[in-house]
């Protein structure tokens, strides 16, 4: 009956988080032991008794610090100075903004939010197609969670015990894959349709938006740079960030004003709290799928069928794609990782990092894939586009994250060179 309870409550719309823990609860009680309620507290709070976890609400708070302070705008001036001129500037300039962006937010569901209010109107204006202008900024929004920081890797890292420093630097490769990919989906596309043709900035207004878009590249420097440099933590660097992000705002653009910080830091402490919610919940859950020892029996079944680790990252790709287009990513995080995670390092020696990867990004394909698509809902809400035209003109970039993540399970190097480099 714990599966129909476990199913019943997520068809039925309730909040994933009690969809987790009253699961957990009804299992304890269908099994008559009862003395597991004295553990379940206990399971609930260790799950989120981590130093690392401070880092989401932190990268949280410097993203809605930087949109409020006017860092965004100044980081889309800046990439019109690097690919503004070419047809389809605005194409090029949203998705070189959403890399500059995926730098500093860590959040995929925040960065479409931001980016969508900020690039489809002026992508609009231009003569853009209003449901793909739409799509590519949603599309760049998948990069969040692997270009570092990442809220994912965070989270995963905390989970599989491994340094979450390293996991930020083992997405680098693969976000900037995933940016390469995209730029080519939008050179497909400009063969089908005839983008408007791109200005470049006169020279005084190349020397004022660099002028004005160094400081707000200082955020990403502060934490890629910090991390990569060991003088800081990621959850420091977050700290840092935020600061900064607040200090550039108030004094050097003056966007910023102290009056809305209360505002601010309420969405960002709702925001936080839900993610932390839900991890606690997630805890209790993945504490009664060991104790059921369903990874033991996963692994049984996952070894009948294969025993190459290319075909086994293959099917958890597949499953995971599934699961995405159910569940929230971050839920779906903390649900398979205990289950997968021994059997990819124990089974098919795959390396963590190679794993954690390939896990984030399939999950958050989720974010723009009916039924739920979160994302998807995000953006129309954004742009009043209906959800599945948004879908559809995203099916190019949908494609190149499917290459991606092909090209990650195929050749662990993609992942891990940088880590042995370091």
């Amino acid at each position: 009956m714990t599966l129909v309870v476990f199913a019943v409550l997520l068809l039925g719309a309730v909040p994933i988080a009690l969809v987790l823990a009253l699961t957990a609860a009804w299992y304890i009680a269908d099994s008559g032991n009862t003395l597991l309620f004295a553990s379940y507290p206990q399971q609930l709070y260790g799950a989120i008794e981590n130093y690392g976890l401070l880092a989401i609400p932190l990268f949280m708070l410097a993203g809605e610090l930087m949109n409020e302070g006017g860092l965004t705008r100044r980081l889309i001036d800046l990439a019109r100075i690097l690919v503004g001129g070419f047809r389809g500037g605005l194409v090029y300039i949203n998705l070189v903004a959403n890399m500059m962006m995926a730098a500093i937010v860590g959040s995929a569901a925040s960065q479409i939010a931001i980016m969508s209010r900020a690039m489809v109107p002026a992508m609009e204006k231009d003569g853009y197609d209003k449901p793909f202008a739409a799509a590519i900024t949603a599309a760049g929004g998948l990069l969040s969670p692997i270009i570092p920081p990442s809220m994912l890797f965070v989270l995963y890292g905390v989970m599989a015990q491994v340094p979450i420093a390293d996991m930020f630097i083992a997405g680098i490769i693969p976000g900037l894959m995933m940016g390469g990919l995209f730029f080519l989906a939008i050179a497909a596309v400009g063969l089908v349709q005839q983008y408007p043709r791109g200005q470049w900035p006169t020279r005084a207004q190349a020397k004022r938006y660099l002028l004005m878009g160094l400081p707000a590249m200082s955020i990403p420097v502060i934490i890629i740079g910090g991390i990569l440099a060991g003088l800081a933590t990621p959850t420091e660097s977050a700290a840092l960030a935020s600061l900064a992000a607040l200090l550039i705002g108030r004094y050097v653009y003056r966007d910023l004003t102290f009056a809305r910080l209360p505002e601010i830091l309420r969405r960002t402490a709702f925001n936080a709290g839900l993610v932390i919610m839900l991890i606690g919940a997630a805890g209790v859950f993945g504490w009664v799928v060991v104790y059921e020892q369903l990874p033991q029996m996963a692994a049984a079944w996952i070894a009948s069928l294969t025993t190459d680790p290319f075909l086994f990252l293959l099917l958890v790709v597949g499953i995971l794609l599934l699961v995405g287009m159910i569940v929230d990513g971050i839920a779906a995080l903390i649900l398979v990782v205990p289950i997968l995670l021994p059997i990819a390092q124990g089974q098919f020696d795959i390396t963590a990092y190679q794993f954690g990867v390939v896990v984030c990004l399939t999950l958050v394909l989720g974010l723009l894939t009916p039924p739920v698509g979160a994302g998807l809902f995000i953006s129309s809400s954004m742009t009043g586009v209906p959800p599945m035209r948004i879908f559809r003109a995203l099916v190019p970039f949908l494609l190149m994250s499917l290459v991606a993540l092909v090209l990650l399970a195929w050749q662990p190097w993609l992942t891990l060179a940088l880590l042995q480099a370091w």
